[in-house]
Formats: structure tokens, sequence, C-alpha cells
């Protein structure tokens, strides 16, 4: 696998789109890093972690809003390995207005876009969440 993290981004995805509970993901520190922003912001019920042997497992847990309608309208991979994207702090993407949230890896951790801004670091952007 080549990109683990948009891996992690089209499970997630998928599994809002077939209207499931949970998702397991295959760990790593950058996904548990992930997730938890997810949780912080709001945009999943729950994560958690579960030892294989292996690398372990991240069980996230789906959030849906009333009618069964998913939280999370939109999940896009902004840097691949192919083309790495990066922002300073002084122009920091913002997700459909600042109504979204940009994931960002900086020199001082995995943070939220306003987060990097508030902190006056740059980084590659990981990911957008809408």
């Amino acid at each position: 696998m080549t990109d683990p993290i948009a891996d992690m981004l089209t499970r997630i995805r998928n599994a809002l789109t077939a209207k499931h509970e949970t998702v397991e993901v295959p760990a790593s520190n950058m996904k548990k890093a992930i997730a938890k922003i997810l949780l912080d912001e709001g945009y999943v019920k729950s994560v958690d972690f579960a030892d294989d042997g292996l690398s372990g497992k991240l069980v996230i847990g789906l959030k849906y809003a009333d009618g069964n309608k998913p939280v999370i309208s939109g999940l896009k991979r902004v840097s691949k390995p192919g083309l790495r994207t990066y922002a300073g702090a002084e122009n920091m993407p913002k997700v459909l207005g600042g109504l979204g949230t940009a994931i960002v890896s900086t020199s001082k951790g995995i943070m939220t876009d306003r987060q990097a801004k508030a902190a006056n670091v740059g980084g590659e952007v990981l990911c957008f969440v809408w």
C-alpha cells in the first residue's frame, strides 16, 4: 500500500455510504492522530485501539445526524505521495469558507488548520474534512 492515509479516508467514506456503525483501520501513529482530531472536532463518535498482535487496529465509531445522515459529508486527501502539498501559517487553506477542517502535519505534530494558524506553524496539508 503506497498511501495508508488515503486508505483510511476511503474506508471511512465507504463505511459511511454503507451506513455502518464502526469501521476498522490498521493502526499507526499518524492514523491515531488523525482519528483523534476527527473525534475532537466532532466528526466521529468514538476512537478505540484494538491490539491484534501486529500493529493493532483503530475501531472508529461513525456518527450520524438525525435521519441517518452522516456527519461527515466529505473527505478529501490533499497531499499525496506523488505530489506533496505544503502551506505556511499565513496561507493555510480554508475548507468551505471555514466550515470544514483541514488536517495539517506540522513540526509540532498533527493539528487542524485553526490550531496551526494559532501556533503560527505551517506544514503538509494532509486532508480536508467537511
